[in-house]
């Protein structure tokens, strides 16, 4: 255990599985109080259960992003439970069903973008409004590197909703650096993660089929993207603000 965050506390959305199951195991590692949010309790319940079991302090919250009462509960519940709230990584996110442009679906479009930006933009808002009165913090939001920074063929919803995503940081971290809240964003590539998986695709066949186009060689590991997020958010990072840090492999290089 390292105490690199003692006496922070964290708030994960999309905790329940992925690459925020993986940054919230990060931080309670790393002394932090972890609250995991996502609209399934039995995988955040999978999750604070770990935690616990690996020495850590975490709870768990029920919450959809794309809904402001939620975001709002979701926010005083982490003060509430644990007296404050120092860091976010606002990581909930969906694929959206792929299809050429116009083909895609409207409700499609729309449920991907109220997920993926509305969602962020919310829990922004909420958290900020809290952070800036009381002391500052530090937000890591999770943009994409094949969203925001290159065409993804077939996921237009997708890759739209990851631009905007980066652009909101950047807004975000400029309008509240003054206020003493630190906004970035992490961009990762193919990691290994229920995501970058095709339908019924194993483990292996997905590596097959994704480490020719990475510069590395291979996908990422979720441990490389939590530790990134676990930077950012960090006084090691004091003076990054409004970057959204590509973490692909040389994907996008």
């Amino acid at each position: 255990m390292s105490t690199r965050f003692d006496g922070k506390v964290a708030l994960v959305t999309g905790g329940g599985s992925g690459i925020g199951r993986a940054t919230a195991h990060a931080f309670a590692r790393e002394g932090a109080a972890v609250m995991v949010a996502g609209r399934t309790a039995d995988e955040l319940v999978r999750t604070v259960k770990t935690i616990e079991e690996a020495g850590g302090n975490a709870d768990f919250v029920t919450a959809d992003v794309t809904s402001e009462d939620d975001v709002a509960r979701m926010v005083a519940t982490t003060v509430e439970r644990f007296g404050g709230l120092h860091i976010a990584h606002n990581n909930a996110g969906v694929f959206g069903q792929a299809a050429q442009f116009a083909d895609l679906d409207t409700d499609t479009w729309r449920d991907v973008l109220d997920v993926n930006v509305t969602g962020v933009f919310l829990a922004m808002k909420h958290e900020i409004r809290h952070m800036r009165g009381n002391g500052g913090g530090a937000i890591v939001n999770t943009s994409s590197s094949i969203g925001a920074h290159v065409r993804l063929p077939g996921l237009t919803s997708y890759a739209t909703s990851k631009a905007a995503v980066s652009f909101l940081t950047r807004a975000a971290a400029r309008d509240h650096i003054a206020d003493g809240v630190r906004i970035n964003a992490v961009s990762p590539g193919a990691v290994d993660a229920p995501m970058s998986s095709l339908p019924g695709e194993t483990r292996e066949e997905r590596d097959t089929r994704l480490a020719p186009a990475i510069p590395c060689g291979r996908v990422g590991s979720l441990d490389e993207v939590a530790g990134t997020v676990l930077w950012l958010a960090s006084a090691e990072a004091g003076f990054a603000v409004g970057h959204d840090l590509v973490i692909d492999g040389g994907g996008t290089a």
